[in-house]
């Protein structure tokens, strides 16, 4: 479907998850039921998160994970899980405190 698609890639361009959920969420059939638009629509919304959580820990040094959560507008499992994942991916360096709720980002060594 035309809509669907022009409203994935008008969420894409504004880079923002919320639209992009929206989007899945209206378009589901027409969007879930091809398995290659599926797979395609899973690496854009893993694409998005990744690019999202970048730009807001970039200013920090040490920041509440619940913090983040709240500006992403996610649930603080999800944000943790994807936290810790961008880490084992070398996404950026860094330390996931679990314990303490706490995110240590590392300075990005040349």
């Amino acid at each position: 479907d035309v809509d669907a698609m022009t409203s994935i890639a008008s969420a894409s361009h504004k880079r923002s998850i919320a639209d992009f959920q929206k989007t899945i969420i209206k378009y589901k059939v027409q969007l879930e039921g091809d398995p290659i638009v599926r797979a395609h629509l899973d690496t854009l919304y893993n694409n998005l998160l990744e690019d999202n959580l970048c730009r807001l820990i970039e200013p920090f040094s040490k920041v509440q994970v619940e913090h983040i959560a709240s500006l992403i507008k996610l649930a603080l499992p999800t944000v943790e899980k994807k936290l810790s994942q961008m880490i084992l991916d070398q996404k950026f360096s860094g330390i996931l405190n679990q314990g303490d709720g706490v995110l240590i980002v590392f300075p990005e060594t040349p």
